[in-house]
């Protein structure tokens, strides 16, 4: 039996951009702290994404003392910062995929400042503590909340399954492209695939769905230019369902802290088809 230890743990503060590296972290009850807590909106309160905007991938995002900054890789001189706790104080209706939620603009100043550099009418929002998104029912065990996340608290994605796909592609991708939280290392390439139900730290995770794959994947995240890889390896041996497939999509219970060097302890396995 192979033993899996986390190598790699990452919160994305800003929705679609740069995430940031941790040697620990805090899960809460709607994922790991700070994780997509804030997201841009456009003006009719619809989620602005990578997506569609591959500019986005330029901007990076840092926390200290409770203050979030926000700057561009390259254009260094191009940044602003705001606390983890500014808001205007009034929600503003806000659109996920097929969900509504609730946002609460940080400031006129922040939205502007994206606005400036998007080129468009936006708004940069964080998600109030007592908003209730829920996690997919279908999916979902207990009414489990998320964040501005796509669907899910947390994303898994092993080091093996990167390690599988680069050796298939001409050029090397980093793992950034898919945004994952938690990396682990051991195990062959997808092992993630038949985990039903393992344990980080003290809390107990769930893989209730594998995680479909878009564009974003080919958008090269220190560049921001975007190619055709490495969905198009990935759609010649991981469609599921007519969609690529790549990581597992988690729900959890229990709160605690989680490390880099934890060992992903499975409790159960999928059963197999």
């Amino acid at each position: 039996m192979n033993t899996h230890f986390l190598s790699e743990l990452h919160i994305y503060p800003i929705k679609s951009l740069g995430g940031i590296s941790l040697q620990q972290s805090r899960i809460l009850e709607r994922g790991l702290e700070y994780d997509r807590k804030w997201m841009l909106i456009d003006d009719g309160g619809t989620f602005v994404t990578q997506r569609k905007h591959f500019e986005l991938a330029m901007l990076q995002v840092s926390i200290a003392d409770n203050t979030v900054t926000v700057s561009h890789k390259k254009e260094h001189s191009l940044r602003i910062s705001f606390s983890v706790d500014e808001t205007t104080g009034i929600p503003i209706p806000v659109n996920i995929w097929d969900d509504q939620s609730t946002g609460i603009e940080v400031s006129k100043e922040v939205s502007r400042w994206f606005s400036d550099f998007m080129k468009m009418s936006l708004r940069l929002v964080q998600m109030p503590e007592d908003a209730r998104r829920l996690v997919d029912p279908r999916y979902a065990r207990d009414q489990e909340i998320v964040s501005f996340a796509d669907g899910y608290p947390c994303l898994l994605i092993s080091q093996a399954s990167l390690d599988g796909l680069n050796a298939r592609l001409a050029e090397p991708v980093r793992m950034d492209r898919f945004r994952p939280n938690f990396v682990f290392t051991g195990g062959e390439p997808h092992v993630e695939d038949t985990f039903e139900r393992f344990y980080l730290g003290e809390s107990l995770f769930s893989a209730v769905k594998p995680c479909a794959r878009c564009v974003l994947t080919t958008i090269d995240q220190q560049t921001g230019e975007k190619g055709a890889e490495p969905l198009k390896t990935l759609a010649a041996y991981r469609i599921m369902n007519q969609k690529v497939m790549f990581g597992q999509n988690l729900i959890h219970q229990g709160l605690g802290t989680i490390r880099v060097g934890d060992e992903l302890r499975v409790k159960s396995f999928k059963p197999k088809a």
